[in-house]
Protein backbone atom coordinates (compact mmCIF):
# COMPACT_ATOMS: atom_id res chain seq x y z
CA UNK A 1 0.00 0.00 0.00
CA UNK A 2 1.39 3.26 -1.13
CA UNK A 3 2.65 5.42 2.07
CA UNK A 4 0.09 8.47 2.67
CA UNK A 5 1.85 11.79 3.51
CA UNK A 6 0.72 14.92 4.65
CA UNK A 7 2.70 18.38 3.88
CA UNK A 8 1.64 21.72 3.86
CA UNK A 9 1.73 23.70 1.10
CA UNK A 10 1.08 27.23 0.11
CA UNK A 11 -1.97 27.41 -2.58
CA UNK A 12 -3.12 31.04 -3.63
CA UNK A 13 -1.56 32.62 -0.03
CA UNK A 14 -3.70 29.99 2.06
CA UNK A 15 -2.61 27.20 3.40
CA UNK A 16 -3.43 23.73 2.92
CA UNK A 17 -2.51 20.07 3.84
CA UNK A 18 -1.45 17.53 1.51
CA UNK A 19 -2.75 14.02 2.09
CA UNK A 20 -4.47 11.44 0.13
CA UNK A 21 -7.79 10.75 -1.76
CA UNK A 22 -8.74 8.64 1.45
CA UNK A 23 -7.69 10.60 4.21
CA UNK A 24 -9.79 13.05 2.76
CA UNK A 25 -12.63 11.04 2.82
CA UNK A 26 -12.16 10.61 6.22
CA UNK A 27 -11.66 14.54 6.93
CA UNK A 28 -14.34 15.67 5.06
CA UNK A 29 -17.18 12.65 6.95
CA UNK A 30 -15.72 14.46 10.00
CA UNK A 31 -16.21 18.36 8.56
CA UNK A 32 -19.73 17.04 8.18
CA UNK A 33 -20.32 16.20 11.94
CA UNK A 34 -20.27 12.53 11.11
CA UNK A 35 -19.51 10.99 15.03
CA UNK A 36 -20.07 7.09 13.26
CA UNK A 37 -20.48 5.01 10.25
CA UNK A 38 -21.55 1.45 9.69
CA UNK A 39 -19.34 -0.75 6.88
CA UNK A 40 -17.82 -3.78 6.07
CA UNK A 41 -13.76 -3.82 5.18
CA UNK A 42 -12.81 -4.90 1.21
CA UNK A 43 -9.97 -4.37 -1.13
CA UNK A 44 -11.74 -1.53 -3.36
CA UNK A 45 -12.18 0.53 0.04
CA UNK A 46 -9.16 -0.90 1.80
CA UNK A 47 -7.18 2.88 1.95
CA UNK A 48 -10.47 4.57 3.68
CA UNK A 49 -10.08 1.53 6.13
CA UNK A 50 -6.22 2.03 6.47
CA UNK A 51 -6.77 5.30 7.36
CA UNK A 52 -9.42 4.96 9.43
CA UNK A 53 -6.81 3.24 12.14
CA UNK A 54 -5.91 6.73 12.90
CA UNK A 55 -9.07 8.29 13.62
CA UNK A 56 -10.71 5.53 15.96
CA UNK A 57 -11.10 8.55 18.60
CA UNK A 58 -12.76 10.48 16.52
CA UNK A 59 -15.12 8.39 13.82
CA UNK A 60 -16.10 5.28 15.14
CA UNK A 61 -16.88 2.24 12.93
CA UNK A 62 -19.42 -0.72 13.26
CA UNK A 63 -18.48 -3.77 11.74
CA UNK A 64 -21.44 -5.62 10.81
CA UNK A 65 -21.42 -9.19 9.28
CA UNK A 66 -23.40 -7.74 5.77
CA UNK A 67 -23.56 -4.90 3.64
CA UNK A 68 -27.36 -4.85 3.62
CA UNK A 69 -27.08 -4.47 7.74
CA UNK A 70 -24.78 -1.99 7.67
CA UNK A 71 -27.11 0.33 5.43
CA UNK A 72 -29.84 -0.82 7.26
CA UNK A 73 -28.32 0.41 10.14
CA UNK A 74 -27.45 3.43 9.48
CA UNK A 75 -31.13 4.04 8.76
CA UNK A 76 -32.04 2.89 11.57
CA UNK A 77 -29.52 5.83 12.89
CA UNK A 78 -30.49 8.41 10.57
CA UNK A 79 -34.33 8.07 11.99
CA UNK A 80 -33.36 8.32 15.27
CA UNK A 81 -30.59 10.84 15.46
CA UNK A 82 -32.18 13.05 12.23
CA UNK A 83 -28.23 13.08 10.83
CA UNK A 84 -27.54 11.22 7.93
CA UNK A 85 -26.87 7.68 8.12
CA UNK A 86 -22.88 6.80 7.02
CA UNK A 87 -21.93 3.50 5.51
CA UNK A 88 -18.70 1.84 3.51
CA UNK A 89 -19.12 -0.72 1.00
CA UNK A 90 -16.43 -2.25 -1.14
CA UNK A 91 -17.13 -2.22 -4.94
CA UNK A 92 -18.97 -5.63 -6.64
CA UNK A 93 -20.81 -7.59 -4.25
CA UNK A 94 -20.28 -5.37 -1.56
CA UNK A 95 -21.71 -2.11 -3.38
CA UNK A 96 -24.67 -4.33 -4.45
CA UNK A 97 -25.48 -5.45 -1.33
CA UNK A 98 -26.46 -1.85 -0.56
CA UNK A 99 -29.12 -2.05 -3.21
CA UNK A 100 -32.02 -2.74 -1.05
CA UNK A 101 -31.04 -0.58 1.69
CA UNK A 102 -30.75 2.33 -0.78
CA UNK A 103 -34.38 1.70 -2.36
CA UNK A 104 -35.50 1.35 0.93
CA UNK A 105 -34.10 4.58 2.15
CA UNK A 106 -35.33 6.02 -1.12
CA UNK A 107 -38.99 5.26 -0.74
CA UNK A 108 -39.00 6.20 3.13
CA UNK A 109 -37.27 9.39 2.60
CA UNK A 110 -34.31 8.73 4.84
CA UNK A 111 -30.57 10.41 4.37
CA UNK A 112 -27.85 8.41 3.88
CA UNK A 113 -24.26 8.78 2.73
CA UNK A 114 -22.66 5.83 1.27
CA UNK A 115 -19.50 5.66 0.09
CA UNK A 116 -18.08 2.75 -2.34
CA UNK A 117 -14.57 1.67 -3.30
CA UNK A 118 -14.32 0.89 -6.85
CA UNK A 119 -11.27 -0.78 -9.11
CA UNK A 120 -8.71 1.87 -10.49
CA UNK A 121 -10.08 4.32 -13.10
CA UNK A 122 -7.82 2.63 -15.83
CA UNK A 123 -9.87 -0.97 -14.91
CA UNK A 124 -13.39 0.54 -15.17
CA UNK A 125 -15.66 -0.64 -18.26
CA UNK A 126 -12.89 -3.73 -18.25
CA UNK A 127 -15.17 -6.18 -16.35
CA UNK A 128 -12.41 -6.11 -14.19
CA UNK A 129 -12.68 -8.14 -10.59
CA UNK A 130 -14.83 -6.78 -8.26
CA UNK A 131 -16.25 -3.98 -10.84
CA UNK A 132 -20.01 -3.38 -11.34
CA UNK A 133 -21.69 0.26 -12.42
CA UNK A 134 -22.67 0.94 -9.24
CA UNK A 135 -23.50 4.31 -10.24
CA UNK A 136 -25.85 2.86 -13.18
CA UNK A 137 -27.08 0.11 -10.55
CA UNK A 138 -27.76 2.54 -8.35
CA UNK A 139 -29.38 5.45 -10.41
CA UNK A 140 -33.14 5.00 -9.87
CA UNK A 141 -33.39 4.31 -6.17
CA UNK A 142 -30.31 7.32 -5.52
CA UNK A 143 -31.59 11.15 -4.85
CA UNK A 144 -28.00 11.74 -6.30
CA UNK A 145 -25.02 9.60 -7.04
CA UNK A 146 -21.66 10.27 -8.49
CA UNK A 147 -18.25 8.44 -9.54
CA UNK A 148 -15.25 10.07 -8.22
CA UNK A 149 -12.20 9.25 -10.62
CA UNK A 150 -9.71 11.88 -9.27
CA UNK A 151 -8.55 12.83 -5.72
CA UNK A 152 -9.33 16.19 -6.22
CA UNK A 153 -12.76 15.70 -6.81
CA UNK A 154 -13.37 14.40 -3.10
CA UNK A 155 -13.95 16.87 -0.66
CA UNK A 156 -16.42 19.11 -3.33
CA UNK A 157 -18.69 15.71 -3.73
CA UNK A 158 -18.69 14.45 -0.29
CA UNK A 159 -19.95 18.23 0.67
CA UNK A 160 -22.20 17.98 -1.90
CA UNK A 161 -23.72 14.16 -0.61
CA UNK A 162 -24.24 15.83 2.55
CA UNK A 163 -26.44 18.54 1.54
CA UNK A 164 -28.23 17.12 -0.76
CA UNK A 165 -29.32 13.67 1.28
CA UNK A 166 -30.50 15.81 4.35
CA UNK A 167 -31.77 19.08 2.27
CA UNK A 168 -35.79 19.13 1.48
CA UNK A 169 -37.28 16.10 1.34
CA UNK A 170 -34.32 13.74 2.27
CA UNK A 171 -33.07 10.98 0.75
CA UNK A 172 -29.99 8.41 0.07
CA UNK A 173 -26.97 9.04 -2.02
CA UNK A 174 -24.10 7.60 -2.92
CA UNK A 175 -20.68 7.99 -4.19
CA UNK A 176 -18.69 5.36 -6.10
CA UNK A 177 -14.70 6.22 -5.41
CA UNK A 178 -11.82 4.60 -7.28
CA UNK A 179 -8.93 2.83 -5.55
CA UNK A 180 -6.66 5.16 -7.64
CA UNK A 181 -8.29 8.16 -6.12
CA UNK A 182 -8.08 6.83 -2.69
CA UNK A 183 -4.23 6.43 -2.98
CA UNK A 184 -3.53 10.01 -4.91
CA UNK A 185 -2.70 12.86 -3.23
CA UNK A 186 -4.94 16.09 -2.79
CA UNK A 187 -3.94 19.54 -1.67
CA UNK A 188 -7.28 19.49 1.07
CA UNK A 189 -9.20 22.05 1.67
CA UNK A 190 -12.90 21.54 2.96
CA UNK A 191 -15.90 24.26 2.50
CA UNK A 192 -19.42 22.99 3.23
CA UNK A 193 -21.88 23.31 0.70
CA UNK A 194 -25.33 25.51 1.08
CA UNK A 195 -26.69 25.35 -2.40
CA UNK A 196 -26.31 23.89 -5.95
CA UNK A 197 -27.95 25.38 -9.08
CA UNK A 198 -30.60 24.06 -10.52
CA UNK A 199 -31.49 21.89 -7.04
CA UNK A 200 -34.27 23.94 -5.12
CA UNK A 201 -35.22 21.79 -1.81
CA UNK A 202 -37.31 24.06 -0.20
CA UNK A 203 -39.86 25.18 -2.65
CA UNK A 204 -40.90 29.18 -2.32
CA UNK A 205 -44.48 28.32 -0.40
CA UNK A 206 -47.70 30.03 -2.09
CA UNK A 207 -49.16 31.74 0.43
CA UNK A 208 -52.41 32.26 -1.75
CA UNK A 209 -52.87 28.27 -1.73
CA UNK A 210 -52.33 28.75 2.25
CA UNK A 211 -54.85 30.81 2.55
CA UNK A 212 -57.29 29.06 0.09
CA UNK A 213 -56.23 26.06 2.31
CA UNK A 214 -57.15 27.62 5.69
CA UNK A 215 -60.88 29.01 4.06
CA UNK A 216 -61.57 25.26 3.06
CA UNK A 217 -60.67 23.86 6.47
CA UNK A 218 -62.49 26.67 8.55
CA UNK A 219 -65.85 26.29 6.46
CA UNK A 220 -65.33 22.31 6.99
CA UNK A 221 -68.20 20.47 8.69
CA UNK A 222 -66.21 16.75 8.91
CA UNK A 223 -62.55 17.87 8.33
CA UNK A 224 -60.43 15.22 8.97
CA UNK A 225 -56.41 15.21 9.02
CA UNK A 226 -53.76 12.70 7.34
CA UNK A 227 -50.34 13.06 8.91
CA UNK A 228 -47.51 11.40 7.36
CA UNK A 229 -43.68 11.36 8.08
CA UNK A 230 -43.10 14.43 6.57
CA UNK A 231 -44.16 16.25 10.34
CA UNK A 232 -41.40 14.03 11.91
CA UNK A 233 -38.85 14.50 8.94
CA UNK A 234 -39.24 18.89 9.37
CA UNK A 235 -39.44 18.72 12.78
CA UNK A 236 -43.05 19.95 12.89
CA UNK A 237 -44.48 18.14 15.89
CA UNK A 238 -45.06 20.92 18.10
CA UNK A 239 -46.47 22.60 15.41
CA UNK A 240 -48.61 20.60 14.16
CA UNK A 241 -50.12 19.46 17.53
CA UNK A 242 -51.21 23.26 17.63
CA UNK A 243 -52.75 22.70 14.61
CA UNK A 244 -54.77 19.80 15.75
CA UNK A 245 -55.70 21.24 19.40
CA UNK A 246 -56.70 25.03 17.68
CA UNK A 247 -58.77 23.03 15.23
CA UNK A 248 -60.13 20.37 16.72
CA UNK A 249 -59.98 18.61 13.76
CA UNK A 250 -59.19 14.32 14.20
CA UNK A 251 -56.05 12.93 13.17
CA UNK A 252 -55.24 9.66 11.40
CA UNK A 253 -51.59 8.45 10.53
CA UNK A 254 -49.51 6.85 7.51
CA UNK A 255 -47.71 3.84 9.09
CA UNK A 256 -44.42 6.09 8.78
CA UNK A 257 -46.44 9.30 10.36
CA UNK A 258 -46.82 7.13 13.93
CA UNK A 259 -45.41 9.31 16.97
CA UNK A 260 -45.78 12.80 14.81
CA UNK A 261 -48.62 13.11 16.90
CA UNK A 262 -49.27 11.16 20.73
CA UNK A 263 -51.24 8.07 20.33
CA UNK A 264 -53.12 8.61 23.22
CA UNK A 265 -54.59 12.13 22.25
CA UNK A 266 -58.56 12.35 22.31
CA UNK A 267 -58.13 13.73 18.91
CA UNK A 268 -55.73 10.65 17.73
CA UNK A 269 -58.02 8.08 15.23
CA UNK A 270 -55.14 5.48 14.32
CA UNK A 271 -53.26 4.25 11.61
CA UNK A 272 -54.71 4.58 8.01
CA UNK A 273 -54.80 2.01 5.68
CA UNK A 274 -54.39 -1.80 4.88
CA UNK A 275 -54.19 -2.62 8.15
CA UNK A 276 -54.82 0.47 9.92
CA UNK A 277 -57.72 1.04 12.49
CA UNK A 278 -61.63 0.60 11.57
CA UNK A 279 -62.57 4.24 12.32
CA UNK A 280 -60.13 6.47 10.29
CA UNK A 281 -60.37 4.21 7.54
CA UNK A 282 -64.32 4.23 7.12
CA UNK A 283 -64.34 8.06 7.64
CA UNK A 284 -61.98 8.73 5.07
CA UNK A 285 -65.17 8.25 2.54
CA UNK A 286 -67.33 10.62 5.25
CA UNK A 287 -65.34 13.40 5.85
CA UNK A 288 -65.72 16.55 3.77
CA UNK A 289 -62.59 17.93 3.77
CA UNK A 290 -59.25 15.91 3.82
CA UNK A 291 -56.15 17.29 4.83
CA UNK A 292 -53.00 15.27 3.93
CA UNK A 293 -49.97 16.74 5.93
CA UNK A 294 -46.11 15.11 4.30
CA UNK A 295 -47.65 12.21 3.09
CA UNK A 296 -47.97 10.72 -0.39
CA UNK A 297 -51.25 8.97 -0.91
CA UNK A 298 -49.48 5.67 -0.82
CA UNK A 299 -51.93 2.52 -2.41
CA UNK A 300 -51.65 1.02 1.26
CA UNK A 301 -53.34 3.83 2.58
CA UNK A 302 -56.04 4.56 -0.05
CA UNK A 303 -57.10 1.30 -1.16
CA UNK A 304 -58.50 1.59 -4.50
CA UNK A 305 -57.83 4.88 -5.76
CA UNK A 306 -61.52 5.10 -7.66
CA UNK A 307 -63.44 4.94 -4.43
CA UNK A 308 -61.02 7.09 -2.31
CA UNK A 309 -62.09 10.15 -0.68
CA UNK A 310 -64.72 10.90 -3.99
CA UNK A 311 -66.85 13.29 -1.38
CA UNK A 312 -64.22 15.51 0.30
CA UNK A 313 -62.31 18.25 -0.96
CA UNK A 314 -58.43 17.57 -1.17
CA UNK A 315 -56.00 20.09 0.55
CA UNK A 316 -52.24 18.17 0.18
CA UNK A 317 -49.36 19.73 1.71
CA UNK A 318 -45.86 18.77 0.39
CA UNK A 319 -42.26 19.12 0.01
CA UNK A 320 -42.32 17.13 -3.05
CA UNK A 321 -44.05 18.80 -5.99
CA UNK A 322 -43.70 15.40 -8.08
CA UNK A 323 -46.32 13.56 -5.26
CA UNK A 324 -49.30 16.59 -6.16
CA UNK A 325 -52.09 14.91 -8.23
CA UNK A 326 -49.59 11.82 -8.23
CA UNK A 327 -52.52 9.37 -6.91
CA UNK A 328 -55.11 11.39 -5.63
CA UNK A 329 -56.14 14.53 -7.33
CA UNK A 330 -55.91 17.76 -5.21
CA UNK A 331 -58.24 20.58 -4.85
CA UNK A 332 -55.81 23.13 -2.95
CA UNK A 333 -51.87 21.92 -3.28
CA UNK A 334 -49.54 23.80 -0.59
CA UNK A 335 -46.32 22.67 -1.84
CA UNK A 336 -43.43 23.79 1.37
CA UNK A 337 -41.58 22.49 4.26
CA UNK A 338 -44.70 21.16 6.60
CA UNK A 339 -43.08 23.20 9.44
CA UNK A 340 -43.08 26.34 7.42
CA UNK A 341 -46.80 25.90 5.94
CA UNK A 342 -48.21 24.77 9.52
CA UNK A 343 -46.81 28.00 11.08
CA UNK A 344 -47.89 29.89 7.88
CA UNK A 345 -51.66 28.29 8.03
CA UNK A 346 -52.32 28.64 12.40
CA UNK A 347 -52.60 32.57 12.64
CA UNK A 348 -55.39 31.75 9.76
CA UNK A 349 -57.53 29.04 11.08
CA UNK A 350 -60.35 29.17 13.99
CA UNK A 351 -61.05 27.81 16.73
CA UNK A 352 -63.00 25.04 16.87
CA UNK A 353 -64.51 21.97 17.71
CA UNK A 354 -66.32 18.84 15.73
CA UNK A 355 -67.81 17.51 18.93
CA UNK A 356 -70.14 15.38 16.64
CA UNK A 357 -68.20 14.48 14.12
CA UNK A 358 -65.58 13.45 16.26
CA UNK A 359 -67.85 11.28 18.38
CA UNK A 360 -68.58 9.20 15.07
CA UNK A 361 -64.73 8.22 15.25
CA UNK A 362 -65.20 7.02 18.73
CA UNK A 363 -68.23 4.95 18.04
CA UNK A 364 -66.21 3.23 15.19
CA UNK A 365 -63.51 2.73 18.00
CA UNK A 366 -65.42 1.17 20.17
CA UNK A 367 -67.25 -1.21 17.16
CA UNK A 368 -63.20 -2.52 16.30
CA UNK A 369 -62.79 -2.61 19.99
CA UNK A 370 -65.23 -5.48 20.78
CA UNK A 371 -64.64 -6.87 17.15
CA UNK A 372 -60.66 -7.18 16.86
CA UNK A 373 -58.81 -5.37 19.57
CA UNK A 374 -59.57 -7.15 22.90
CA UNK A 375 -59.66 -10.12 21.54
CA UNK A 376 -56.18 -9.65 20.29
CA UNK A 377 -54.95 -7.75 23.32
CA UNK A 378 -56.66 -9.07 25.79
CA UNK A 379 -57.44 -12.61 24.99
CA UNK A 380 -58.38 -15.19 28.16
CA UNK A 381 -57.72 -18.56 26.51
CA UNK A 382 -55.70 -20.18 23.50
CA UNK A 383 -52.46 -19.53 22.21
CA UNK A 384 -50.68 -16.53 22.60
CA UNK A 385 -51.38 -13.60 20.22
CA UNK A 386 -48.82 -10.90 18.97
CA UNK A 387 -51.05 -7.71 19.96
CA UNK A 388 -51.19 -9.26 23.58
CA UNK A 389 -47.26 -9.06 23.96
CA UNK A 390 -47.44 -5.55 22.29
CA UNK A 391 -49.55 -4.01 24.33
CA UNK A 392 -47.99 -5.40 27.50
CA UNK A 393 -44.90 -4.30 26.21
CA UNK A 394 -46.51 -1.00 25.70
CA UNK A 395 -48.75 -0.26 28.94
CA UNK A 396 -45.42 -1.17 30.91
CA UNK A 397 -43.43 1.34 29.03
CA UNK A 398 -45.95 3.97 29.00
CA UNK A 399 -45.71 3.76 25.16
CA UNK A 400 -41.96 5.89 25.74
CA UNK A 401 -39.78 3.55 23.83
CA UNK A 402 -38.04 3.38 20.37
CA UNK A 403 -40.15 0.25 18.39
CA UNK A 404 -38.16 -1.11 15.97
CA UNK A 405 -40.11 -3.50 13.30
CA UNK A 406 -39.42 -6.14 10.67
CA UNK A 407 -41.99 -6.73 8.05
CA UNK A 408 -45.02 -8.73 8.29
CA UNK A 409 -48.36 -9.13 10.48
CA UNK A 410 -46.20 -8.42 13.38
CA UNK A 411 -45.02 -4.89 11.95
CA UNK A 412 -48.85 -4.37 11.55
CA UNK A 413 -49.92 -5.80 15.29
CA UNK A 414 -46.77 -3.29 16.47
CA UNK A 415 -47.81 -0.92 14.41
CA UNK A 416 -51.97 -0.89 16.01
CA UNK A 417 -51.37 -1.66 19.66
CA UNK A 418 -47.79 -0.38 20.71
CA UNK A 419 -48.69 3.48 21.91
CA UNK A 420 -47.03 5.77 20.74
CA UNK A 421 -47.07 8.44 23.14
CA UNK A 422 -43.18 10.34 22.48
CA UNK A 423 -42.69 11.69 18.88
CA UNK A 424 -40.01 9.96 17.12
CA UNK A 425 -40.55 6.57 18.29
CA UNK A 426 -40.96 4.21 15.01
CA UNK A 427 -38.44 2.79 12.50
CA UNK A 428 -39.48 0.26 10.17
CA UNK A 429 -39.44 -0.04 6.31
CA UNK A 430 -43.08 1.22 5.10
CA UNK A 431 -42.78 2.07 1.26
CA UNK A 432 -40.48 -1.15 0.40
CA UNK A 433 -41.64 -3.58 2.61
CA UNK A 434 -37.91 -5.27 3.61
CA UNK A 435 -38.02 -8.15 5.10
CA UNK A 436 -34.33 -8.53 6.91
CA UNK A 437 -34.63 -4.86 7.82
CA UNK A 438 -35.28 -4.97 11.84
CA UNK A 439 -32.44 -6.49 13.18
CA UNK A 440 -29.76 -4.29 11.94
CA UNK A 441 -31.75 -1.17 12.04
CA UNK A 442 -32.48 -1.27 15.88
CA UNK A 443 -28.37 -1.66 15.72
CA UNK A 444 -28.05 2.03 14.24
CA UNK A 445 -31.52 3.09 16.45
CA UNK A 446 -30.09 1.99 19.73
CA UNK A 447 -26.40 3.66 19.05
CA UNK A 448 -28.17 6.74 18.24
CA UNK A 449 -30.35 6.93 21.00
CA UNK A 450 -27.34 6.31 23.56
CA UNK A 451 -28.67 5.91 27.24
CA UNK A 452 -31.62 7.90 26.52
CA UNK A 453 -34.05 5.72 25.33
CA UNK A 454 -34.71 1.71 25.77
CA UNK A 455 -35.11 -0.07 21.79
CA UNK A 456 -37.34 -3.21 21.73
CA UNK A 457 -37.32 -4.56 17.94
CA UNK A 458 -40.25 -6.45 17.50
CA UNK A 459 -39.45 -9.42 14.46
CA UNK A 460 -40.73 -12.01 12.66
CA UNK A 461 -38.93 -15.46 12.57
CA UNK A 462 -38.65 -15.30 8.60
CA UNK A 463 -37.23 -11.94 8.64
CA UNK A 464 -35.54 -12.80 11.41
CA UNK A 465 -33.30 -15.34 9.71
CA UNK A 466 -32.72 -13.02 6.82
CA UNK A 467 -30.19 -10.95 8.82
CA UNK A 468 -29.54 -13.15 11.93
CA UNK A 469 -25.92 -12.69 11.27
CA UNK A 470 -25.98 -9.18 12.73
CA UNK A 471 -26.36 -10.76 15.96
CA UNK A 472 -22.89 -10.78 15.74
CA UNK A 473 -22.79 -6.70 15.64
CA UNK A 474 -25.16 -6.70 18.32
CA UNK A 475 -23.05 -9.00 20.39
CA UNK A 476 -19.47 -7.11 19.72
CA UNK A 477 -20.51 -3.83 20.42
CA UNK A 478 -22.08 -4.64 23.38
CA UNK A 479 -25.57 -2.58 22.46
CA UNK A 480 -28.52 -2.56 24.39
CA UNK A 481 -30.86 -4.01 21.81
CA UNK A 482 -34.01 -6.31 23.31
CA UNK A 483 -35.51 -8.72 21.01
CA UNK A 484 -38.80 -9.61 20.42
CA UNK A 485 -39.22 -12.26 18.50
CA UNK A 486 -42.82 -13.68 17.04
CA UNK A 487 -42.22 -16.94 16.10
CA UNK A 488 -45.33 -18.46 14.50
CA UNK A 489 -43.17 -20.89 12.01
CA UNK A 490 -44.92 -19.00 8.92
CA UNK A 491 -44.15 -16.22 6.81
CA UNK A 492 -47.44 -14.59 8.44
CA UNK A 493 -48.45 -12.31 5.92
CA UNK A 494 -48.46 -14.28 2.43
CA UNK A 495 -50.27 -17.20 4.79
CA UNK A 496 -52.84 -14.97 5.80
CA UNK A 497 -53.40 -13.98 2.06
CA UNK A 498 -53.24 -17.91 1.10
CA UNK A 499 -55.85 -18.68 4.13
CA UNK A 500 -58.27 -15.74 2.94
CA UNK A 501 -57.44 -15.45 -0.72
CA UNK A 502 -56.41 -18.64 -2.29
CA UNK A 503 -58.52 -21.32 0.16
CA UNK A 504 -56.08 -22.20 2.11
CA UNK A 505 -53.11 -23.35 -0.03
CA UNK A 506 -49.98 -22.29 1.88
CA UNK A 507 -47.77 -22.61 -0.87
CA UNK A 508 -44.21 -22.26 0.58
CA UNK A 509 -45.07 -20.20 3.62
CA UNK A 510 -44.82 -23.17 6.49
CA UNK A 511 -41.12 -22.53 8.04
CA UNK A 512 -38.86 -25.42 9.88
CA UNK A 513 -36.81 -23.05 12.12
CA UNK A 514 -33.70 -23.51 14.26
CA UNK A 515 -33.34 -22.81 18.00
CA UNK A 516 -33.20 -19.29 18.23
CA UNK A 517 -31.84 -18.99 21.52
CA UNK A 518 -29.10 -21.20 21.16
CA UNK A 519 -28.17 -19.34 18.62
CA UNK A 520 -28.33 -16.43 20.45
CA UNK A 521 -25.84 -17.85 22.98
CA UNK A 522 -23.73 -18.70 20.38
CA UNK A 523 -23.43 -15.25 19.64
CA UNK A 524 -23.24 -14.59 23.68
CA UNK A 525 -26.91 -13.14 23.80
CA UNK A 526 -28.71 -14.33 26.52
CA UNK A 527 -32.55 -15.67 25.55
CA UNK A 528 -35.57 -17.12 26.91
CA UNK A 529 -38.64 -19.08 25.14
CA UNK A 530 -42.06 -18.42 26.22
CA UNK A 531 -45.44 -20.37 24.77
CA UNK A 532 -48.45 -19.60 27.72
CA UNK A 533 -49.62 -16.73 28.69
CA UNK A 534 -49.08 -17.17 32.36
CA UNK A 535 -44.97 -16.41 31.57
CA UNK A 536 -45.69 -13.20 29.50
CA UNK A 537 -45.70 -10.67 31.92
CA UNK A 538 -42.30 -11.98 33.77
CA UNK A 539 -40.73 -12.09 30.68
CA UNK A 540 -41.71 -9.09 30.02
CA UNK A 541 -40.12 -7.35 33.21
CA UNK A 542 -37.34 -9.40 32.75
CA UNK A 543 -36.78 -8.47 29.26
CA UNK A 544 -37.10 -4.62 30.52
CA UNK A 545 -34.78 -4.85 33.38
CA UNK A 546 -32.01 -6.84 31.31
CA UNK A 547 -28.96 -4.81 30.77
CA UNK A 548 -27.27 -5.66 27.56
CA UNK A 549 -29.04 -7.29 24.85
CA UNK A 550 -31.85 -9.72 25.31
CA UNK A 551 -33.83 -12.46 22.94
CA UNK A 552 -37.59 -12.78 23.84
CA UNK A 553 -38.42 -15.94 21.79
CA UNK A 554 -42.87 -15.80 21.99
CA UNK A 555 -44.39 -18.60 20.39
CA UNK A 556 -47.61 -16.94 19.63
CA UNK A 557 -50.74 -18.76 17.35
CA UNK A 558 -49.41 -20.20 14.12
CA UNK A 559 -52.86 -19.67 12.19
CA UNK A 560 -53.62 -15.90 13.82
CA UNK A 561 -54.40 -13.27 11.34
CA UNK A 562 -54.26 -9.59 11.36
CA UNK A 563 -57.68 -7.75 11.40
CA UNK A 564 -58.90 -5.41 10.16
CA UNK A 565 -58.28 -5.51 6.73
CA UNK A 566 -58.73 -3.64 2.91
CA UNK A 567 -58.70 -6.59 0.93
CA UNK A 568 -56.57 -6.14 -2.20
CA UNK A 569 -58.49 -3.70 -4.79
CA UNK A 570 -60.79 -2.66 -2.27
CA UNK A 571 -62.15 0.42 -1.10
CA UNK A 572 -60.83 1.92 2.62
CA UNK A 573 -64.83 1.55 3.43
CA UNK A 574 -64.65 -2.36 2.94
CA UNK A 575 -62.64 -3.04 5.81
CA UNK A 576 -62.85 -6.78 6.91
CA UNK A 577 -63.09 -7.59 10.91
CA UNK A 578 -63.20 -10.63 11.22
Amino acid sequence: METQTKTQVEVEGKSKIKISGAEAIVRSLLEEGTELMFGYIGGAIMPVYDVLYDYQDQLKHVMVRHEQGAIHAAQGYARISKKPGVCLATSGPGATNLITGLADAMLDSTPLVCITGQVGSSLLGTDAFQETDVVGVSMPVTKWNFQVTKAAEIPEAIAKAFFIARSGRPGPVLLDITKDAQFAELEYSYEKITQIRSYIPYPKMDTDAVAKAALMINSAKKPFILVGQGVILSGAQKSFRKLVEKTGIPVGSTLLGLSAFPSNHPLFTGMLGMHGNYAPNINTNECDVLIAIGMRFDDRVTGNIKTYAKQAKIVHIDIDNAEIDKNVKTDVAVVADAKQAIKALLPLLNENSHEEWVKSFADLRAYEYEKVIEKDCYPIEGELKMGEIINKLSEKTKGEAIIVTDVGQHQMASARYYQFNKTQSLVTSGGLGTMGFGIPAAVGAQIAAGDERDVYAFIGDGGFQMTIQELGTISQSNLNVKIILLNNNFLGMVRQWQDMFNDKRYSYTELTNPDFITIAKGFGIEGKTISKREEADKAIDDLIAHKGPFLLEVKVGKNDNVFPMVPAGGTVSEMILE
